[in-house]
């Protein structure tokens, strides 16, 4: 996957929760799921794993969730 291929979901402010970003790219059903997904160690940022689900992201930075029959990656923008 290049970088061409990753969606950008564009937020309003300069800074969104990953908790919140996860709920707003369709990625978790609910701020529980996401939750979810987060502890269990599914969700990287910049290719690293995070378990805060209160992380803070800026513009720029990808996230990426993976589950078992997919992958879905966007970029903060």
């Amino acid at each position: 996957m290049t970088s061409d291929d990753i969606e950008t979901i564009e937020i309003t402010g300069d800074m969104i929760r990953l908790g919140q970003f996860l709920k707003f790219a369709n990625f978790a059903e609910s701020g529980a799921h996401a939750g979810a997904i987060i502890g269990d160690g599914d969700v990287l940022v910049d290719g690293v794993i995070e378990t805060r689900r209160g992380r803070q992201l800026a513009k720029g930075m990808v996230v990426e969730v993976r589950t078992a029959s997919q992958t879905h990656v966007a970029k903060v923008g």
